[in-house]
C-alpha cells in the first residue's frame, strides 16, 4: 500500500520518576515514552529470558481463576468475528494464570500457535504485591488509576478506542501500536456494537490485508495514522477516544496499563447515551432529526453555560454544571422514564 503511518512523537524518559504527565495531558497527542519503565522488576526479568519473566509472574500468582481468551491456530492470533460478524471467532475460558503460562510455553516455538490472551486483568486482586516494584507512580500526580495486566502470545487487538486516558507499558516482548485521531471513525469502518471482541467496538478492517474494495476510505485513515514500536520498558500515552491497533510481536508478551478519566466520578459513561440516541433519534424523519441535532448542539455540544445563562439561577437545575446531587437526580429520572 502506498500510504504509510508516520512515526509517533517520542520522549526519552529515564525512569518512572521522570514521567512528564502534565506535558502529556497538555499536548493531548499519542506519545511513546522510551525507557520510562526500564527499572521495573518484570522488565528486568523479561530481558533475562522468557522463563525468567514467567517465573517472576508466578511469584505473585495466588492461584486465582481468571478469564482468558482462547482461539485455535486458524484465527492467526486475531480475536475477531466469524465471516458474517454474528459471533466471535474465539471462546472465553477460565483457569489459573499458571495454566495459561504453561499453555503459552508449550507453543513458544510454533509458527502458528493457538491464541492465549489474558486481557485487562486487575493486578491488585490477581497479582498482589506486583505493583510495589512495577509502577509508574501516577498516584504521585494525583491520578487514581488501578493497573491492569495483559498476558498472551502473538495477539492482534483490532483497532478500537477507549474513552479513558491510557498509559500502557510494554513489560515483556514487543508491541506495535498504530493510532488514529477520533475524527477517523468513518474511515475505520466500525463493526457491530454487540458482540465485540473486547468490550469496545472494533474496526472491521484487517490491517494485515486491508480490502480496499470493501473499505476504500481506510486509505484516508492511514494518511492520518501514527505508529510506534514499544520495546521492553517503553510506554505509550494514548489520549481518550483515539483509535488504536495493537500487535504483540513476540512469542510471549506482557503489557501493564493504567486507565483513568479526567472527569469527576459522578459523570456517567457516555456509552449508554449512544445506545439511547440510536433508539430515540437515529431513525426519525430527517427534518426532525436535524432539528434535534440543533437542540443537542445547544444543550450538550455547545458552550457549557450557554443554555442556562439567561435562566434565573434558582431555576437552572441541570443547566448548571453537573455535581453529585444533580447526577443522582438525573439518574433517578432516567430510570423512572425507562421503566414506564
Amino acid at each position: 500500500m502506498d500510504v504509510a503511518p508516520t512515526a509517533m512523537r517520542t520522549l526519552d524518559v529515564a525512569n518512572a520518576g521522570g514521567l512528564p504527565l502534565d506535558d502529556l495531558l497538555a499536548a493531548g497527542v499519542p506519545t511513546r515514552l522510551r525507557g520510562v519503565a526500564r527499572d521495573w522488576g518484570l522488565v528486568r526479568a523479561g530481558q533475562d529470558s522468557t522463563d525468567s519473566a514467567m517465573a517472576y509472574l508466578r511469584g505473585f500468582d495466588t492461584g486465582r481463576v481468571v478469564p482468558y481468551s482462547y482461539g485455535g491456530p486458524e484465527i492467526d492470533g486475531r480475536p475477531f468475528y466469524n465471516d458474517d460478524c454474528t459471533a466471535l471467532n474465539f471462546e472465553v475460558r477460565r483457569g489459573g494464570l499458571g495454566e495459561v503460562l504453561d499453555a503459552i510455553t508449550r507453543h513458544l516455538d510454533d509458527a502458528r500457535p493457538p491464541t492465549y490472551y489474558v486481557a485487562s486483568l486487575p493486578i491488585a486482586g490477581a497479582l498482589p504485591g506486583f505493583a510495589a516494584d512495577n509502577d509508574l507512580g501516577l498516584a504521585g500526580h494525583g491520578v487514581e488509576a488501578p493497573p491492569s495486566i495483559w498476558i498472551g502470545n502473538r495477539v492482534v487487538a483490532s483497532c478500537h478506542f477507549d474513552a479513558p486516558e491510557n498509559l500502557a507499558v510494554c513489560a515483556v516482548g514487543r508491541r506495535r501500536f498504530t493510532v488514529f485521531p477520533p475524527d477517523q471513525i468513518d474511515n475505520l469502518y466500525p463493526g457491530p456494537l454487540e458482540p465485540t471482541p473486547g468490550g469496545q467496538v472494533v474496526s472491521l478492517v484487517d490491517f494485515d490485508a486491508p480490502d480496499l474494495a470493501r473499505f476504500p476510505r481506510f486509505r484516508d485513515a492511514l494518511a492520518t495514522a501514527q505508529t510506534a514500536v514499544l520495546e521492553p520498558g517503553d510506554a505509550i500515552y494514548i489520549p481518550g477516544m483515539w483509535w488504536h491497533h495493537v500487535r504483540s510481536e513476540a512469542p510471549f508478551n506482557v503489557l501493564v496499563n493504567y486507565w483513568w478519566r479526567r472527569a469527576p466520578a459522578f459523570l456517567a459513561s457516555p456509552v449508554p447515551a449512544l445506545h439511547h440516541a440510536l433508539w430515540t433519534l437515529r431513525d426519525l424523519p430527517e427534518r426532525e432529526k436535524q432539528a434535534w441535532a440543533q437542540v443537542f448542539d445547544y444543550y450538550v455540544f455547545g458552550a457549557a453555560g450557554r443554555a442556562g445563562a439567561h435562566v434565573p439561577e434558582a431555576a437552572r437545575d441541570v443547566l448548571d454544571p453537573i455535581d453529585d446531587t444533580r447526577a443522582r437526580r438525573i439518574r433517578a429520572r432516567l430510570i423512572a422514564a425507562l421503566n414506564r
